[in-house]
């Protein structure tokens, strides 16, 4: 496996690394979402890759799928690939997520 080692920070986002093998590629990393944020900050986010995340701190509400959410601390999520979704922290609280985006090739 090779893996391409790439920390970048945007809005709280870091990307810890990628592997883009010959059957999936993978990226892997964090984020904080301080309080009174909404991600995305307008409209809604989807991607191409399934998402898996752990809610490592603090609290989300929002929507995913046509579907309204809440999540807390040691909490996992998935959302498929393609997905509609938002979020927005409500709570006093920075929100600290580890995330996974995998698509299978």
């Amino acid at each position: 496996m090779k893996i391409k080692q790439r920390g970048f920070h945007q809005q709280g986002l870091k990307t810890l690394f990628e592997d883009n093998s010959e059957t999936m590629n993978v990226t892997f990393g964090t984020v904080r979402i301080p309080p009174g944020e909404c991600v995305p900050s307008e409209g809604l986010s989807s991607h191409l890759e399934n998402e898996y995340s752990i809610i490592l701190k603090g609290e989300l509400q929002g929507e995913s799928g046509g579907a309204p959410f809440e999540v807390k601390a040691k909490d996992a999520t998935f959302i498929p690939a393609g997905e509609k979704h938002w979020a927005v922290n409500n709570s006093e609280e920075t929100c600290e997520i580890v995330w996974l985006l995998v698509k299978e090739k």
